[in-house]
């Protein structure tokens, strides 16, 4: 069975795992978490720019593990194109390495990529999470950098219930397998 792989990205705060979760619940299947939050709790700090590139193969290598184990749709909280715009955020520039897997994205088997809108409220979480103003940045950045990537992609608003429905809308319309 051929499993559509769903990217979902977006600023810190914006909904992204919940989302995710409740997708999982919704189609009876996985949901792979953002290894950086298991990162940043096991290792008691934020990333060094140094890290970012682990940080993105190991939630790559996670994404094709839980593939071949999902049903239908695996959804993706983050993907390394994530983690390559934080390190422009955050050191103002990305590791060669991390930029060629970042840019992946447009030709990796995302099936969908859907974008979580920064109109939630933004929850303090001590380490990961640093203001409104930051999310703010990288949703902007974010979305053009999809735009200069030429990812098409579907941004998702409101609240839960409201995000569901534009995403179950937006997988409808798929071409089937």
């Amino acid at each position: 069975m051929t499993v559509r792989r769903i990217a979902i990205l977006g600023a810190e705060s914006s909904g992204k795992s919940t989302l995710c979760g409740a997708l999982a619940r919704r189609f009876d299947t996985l949901w792979v978490p953002e290894y950086l939050r298991e990162f940043v709790d096991t290792q008691g700090r934020v990333p060094y720019e140094g890290d970012q590139i682990g940080i993105a193969l190991t939630q790559r290598a996670r994404e094709d593990a839980a593939a071949v184990q999902a049903n239908e749709f695996l959804f993706c909280d983050t993907t390394p194109l994530m983690t390559a715009l934080y390190s422009r955020v955050y050191w103002g520039r990305v590791d060669a390495q991390l930029e060629r897997l970042a840019a992946t994205h447009a030709t990796h088997d995302y099936a969908l990529t859907l974008v979580t809108a920064p109109d939630t409220p933004w929850v303090a979480d001590g380490l990961m999470r640093e203001s409104e103003e930051v999310r703010q940045r990288v949703f902007a950045m974010l979305v053009a950098d999809l735009d200069a990537r030429g990812v098409r992609f579907v941004l998702v608003e409101g609240d839960l219930p409201h995000r569901l429905r534009q995403v179950e809308a937006a997988l409808k319309v798929l071409k089937p397998l």
